[in-house]
């Protein structure tokens, strides 16, 4: 199986407590070397589908104000799942799955949507559209990132997300968020 993660390499853990023994990860940047350390001490294969931020922008072009759940992280959803799904197709794996669907940020139908479109352009493939918010799965993921002292991402990772965001926390008179220095734990 190949798994997309982004954001919540926790999950991992949940996918190998399901019998899945191997994983594609494709990360933002800031969360690359904690996925690294984390496949290690799980004996799964880390594979380094590097971000492309220039086809990224390129997508989102005109969609920089659309909020969060809209329209421009439906493009960035279609462009992580068409990269996992190649990458499946290329290796022979029948199944993908993402970490994606476990943050509350995030619209589970529109993850899941993304993933079985990119899954329908190659015969034989299967994108797993399991709900890890349920069973535990919320409450095991934050067990797993204390533990393992993850960087806690206050917010999706693009730079549209990151500003609206702050522009939220000023007006409400909460801190504006520190990239990189708020950890679980």
């Amino acid at each position: 199986m190949v798994n997309l993660a982004c954001c919540c390499i926790a999950v991992v853990h949940l996918v190998q407590e399901r019998s899945w023994k191997q994983l594609q990860l494709q990360t933002l940047i800031l969360r690359k070397e904690e996925n690294k350390r984390y496949c290690e001490t799980l004996n799964f294969k880390f594979i380094d589908a590097d971000y492309d931020k220039d086809n990224w922008f390129d997508r989102v072009k005109g969609l920089e104000d659309e909020p969060e759940r809209g329209e421009r992280c439906t493009k960035c959803f279609d462009m992580r799942f068409e990269r996992s799904a190649l990458f499946a197709h290329e290796n022979n794996f029948s199944l993908f799955a993402t970490t994606l669907g476990i943050s509350r940020w995030k619209d589970l139908d529109q993850v899941n949507n993304s993933g079985l479109r990119a899954s329908k352009r190659y015969d034989n493939l299967t994108f797993w559209d399991f709900n890890w918010r349920k069973q535990g799965g919320s409450s095991r993921m934050i067990e797993i990132s204390k533990r393992e002292e993850f960087y806690q991402q206050e917010y999706c990772g693009c730079v549209y997300s990151l500003r609206d965001t702050n522009k939220w926390r000023k007006e409400n008179n909460r801190p504006r968020i520190k990239r990189g220095k708020k950890f679980y734990g």
